[in-house]
């Protein structure tokens, strides 16, 4: 076999460190926080991270700039692309009930890097989200009172004229901040209870626009004569999904909070399947509403609904629109500063992220110094940050971490789970020494020899006979973890082919033909190399339906999704993965749990060697720290190697 050199070893360890998993302990159910979520709890977190200040502002940009009283399909579709990364994140917070959402699942998956580098842009999205939702409230509000806030603020406080900076400080929007990280702080039941009680009124006034928006509506809206029901086509349909798909990003939640679920086997899969379905239902009955109300060239993008109401002679139902938006705005900032300091929090208890923020009060058994902190810098973001600018960018982070988490669906899949073949012997000296059962070591060479049907991760029975001599003798997983990284390049060259190849590439027709053709078939042919695979059989928690082929369209759907966004965007994306590296070498690897835990002794482990001769040889060998000489191997006494070729040759 062929050995790598002395000078590659040190790269050779720094990968298999960044690429180290996550160590799961026994007891899933074990955690220093309080369980005491419902399935109602985190469906009602769920509704209220989706139907936010979008149901009142996205419904009227979409359709009057980009699909019409189509935005009804345009949401529907956004629906279905977002099921498809619900189920992933469901799976994953039924089968790993623990605080983290994207990064815990990266972590167990794929490595360490790449849950920290998700991890670190899950941060910046929940920071620059809540700061421009408090902003957003804090403009609503201010609306309703004419700018009376705005005017007195400019006159007798300050205001100023920086790139990147408000016009002006924006003390409403950072008070909310701190206030609602204040009752954060109190515990998970308490962010529970404001939770419901906005929820409840939100979803009250939204069946309160619906029953007298009904009402109202006049079919003629959608007749020839206004421009019929899709004037933009299916280009706008399609374009206005993309924008309407950012309206279901805050099931999330959900899958954060299942670390402190009652029974998160259960309430995480029902809980995102019902919020989501009740938060596609709102979009779409609304959107019909507002069309059918008015015709659609004429809404008001900024307050669509309240207008609506407006120039249908219903003023005072502007009021009651207005509640119903502060509140729905009220349960999306909670769920940002719910959803924060907990994957904060994870990562600390990881060792990843600084360690003051993986202390958990005592009484309230939250992580109070993340909330706090983060809740603060929050605060300063909405204080003094032009956010209008830095949206954007929350689209990036959210996409790549459904990008991961399917991808870890994927992988998680088809990996064999790590069982116990080993049993413990104490010997003279007291310490227990692991050696892996000898009869299992034979009955796994006896089964390779007669070709029974092979465990996860390998070979399905029927497809042996075809593609055994090429794939048998790999590893378990390892073609599966091969396809995945070969999925994902090829939606990625895919997607850029399709985007740029016509216009910034110029590309000739046949060339473009060609590159779609040669990575649509790769993106195909690795699907079904995974497909030919055993996977994993669990029926005691929710499991995605269709794998890969599930998380394969939801991958392909967000790269596309991706390849969308703006060049600035990336280049913002970059300078924030930067940043997170020199945090990940400078802190996070020194400190990583995980590497703590290579570096601890191990026990000595039995090997059984299968001969060219049909024998086997036994031998004992101690795991030593990674870098160390292990100089202990030793053949066991010869009594035992003979006894191995004995009872092998007697089989």
């Amino acid at each position: 076999m062929a050995t790598c050199p002395r000078g590659c070893a040190p790269a050779v360890r720094l990968c298999q460190r960044l690429n180290r998993l996550k160590t799961l302990d026994d007891d899933m159910m074990a955690t220093s926080l309080k369980r005491c979520l419902s399935t109602l709890d985190l469906t009602l977190m769920g509704v209220g991270g989706m139907v936010g200040s979008g149901l009142y502002v996205l419904t009227g940009t979409v359709a009057k700039d980009t699909a019409g009283p189509a935005v009804i399909i345009s949401f529907l579709f956004a629906g279905i692309a977002s099921l498809l990364a619900a189920f992933c994140y469901a799976e994953f917070g039924a089968r790993i009930p623990k605080t983290g959402s994207a990064y815990m699942f990266t972590y167990v998956s794929v490595g360490e890097v790449w849950a920290f580098l998700i991890g670190w842009n899950v941060i910046l999205e929940n920071m620059i989200g809540g700061a421009a939702v408090a902003r957003a409230w804090s403009g609503y509000l201010d609306s309703i009172f004419n700018h009376a806030i705005q005017n007195f603020t400019e006159t007798h406080i300050m205001q100023w004229h920086v790139p990147f900076l408000a016009h002006y400080p924006d003390l409403l929007a950072a008070g909310i901040l701190v206030v609602a990280s204040f009752f954060i702080s109190f515990g998970v039941q308490v962010s529970s209870y404001l939770n419901h009680i906005f929820s409840l009124i939100s979803m009250g006034v939204i069946v309160f626009i619906l029953v007298f928006g009904f009402m109202l509506a006049e079919p003629a809206n959608w007749s020839q004569e206004q421009g019929g029901f899709a004037p933009f086509g299916m280009s706008g349909i399609l374009a206005g999904s993309a924008t309407c798909f950012y309206a279901f990003v805050g099931f999330d939640v959900i899958a954060s909070s299942s670390e402190e679920a009652k029974n998160p086997q259960k309430a995480v899969p029902i809980a995102t399947a019902i919020s989501l379905a009740l938060a596609a239902t709102a979009y779409v009955l609304v959107s019909t509403v507002l069309t059918l109300m008015v015709p659609w060239r004429t809404l008001d993008p900024n307050s669509a609904l309240a207008d609506a109401f407006f120039r249908r002679g219903y003023s005072w139902a502007g009021v009651v629109v207005a509640v119903g938006s502060i509140c729905a705005m009220n349960t999306v900032l909670l769920c940002n500063l719910f959803s924060l300091p907990r994957i904060v929090y994870a990562m600390a208890e990881d060792g990843l992220f600084f360690s003051i923020f993986a202390r958990v009060n005592p009484i309230t058994k939250v992580p109070v110094n993340a909330i706090l902190v983060f809740g603060i810098l929050m605060a300063t973001m909405a204080l003094i940050f032009d956010l209008e600018a830095l949206v954007q960018f929350l689209s990036i982070g959210t996409l790549l971490a459904y990008t991961f988490v399917a991808a870890s669906v994927i992988v998680l899949r088809f990996q064999p789970e790590k069982t116990s073949e080993s049993q413990t012997i104490t010997e003279d000296s007291e310490e227990p020494k692991q050696y892996e059962s000898f009869s299992d070591k034979l009955q796994l060479v006896e089964r390779q020899k007669s070709k029974e049907p092979r465990g996860v991760g390998q070979l399905k029975a029927c497809w042996e006979p075809y593609l055994d001599r090429l794939l048998g003798d790999c590893e378990p997983g390892e073609v599966v973890a091969f396809c995945v990284l070969t999925l994902i390049v090829s939606s990625v060259s895919l997607c850029v082919v399709l985007e740029f190849g016509n216009k910034q590439l110029q590309l000739p027709v046949w060339s473009f033909t060609m590159l779609l053709v040669i990575f649509s078939l790769a993106y195909i042919v690795s699907l079904a190399l995974i497909w030919v695979h055993e996977p994993q059989k669990n029926n005691k928690t929710f499991q995605v339906p269709l794998v890969p082929l599930t998380p394969g369209a939801s991958i392909l759907f967000n790269v596309f999704l991706m390849m969308k966004l703006s060049l600035l965007t990336w280049i913002r994306f970059t300078v924030w993965i930067a940043i997170g590296l020199f945090v990940y070498f400078g802190y996070g690897i020194w400190h990583s749990k995980e590497g703590i835990r290579e570096l601890q002794p191990k026990d000595m482990a039995a090997r059984y060697v299968v001969l060219p001769s049909g024998s086997l040889v036994e031998t004992v060998q101690s795991i030593q720290p990674e870098g160390q000489v292990d100089s202990s191997a030793h053949h066991i006494t010869a009594s035992t190697a003979s006894t191995a070729e004995e009872n092998t040759g007697k089989r």
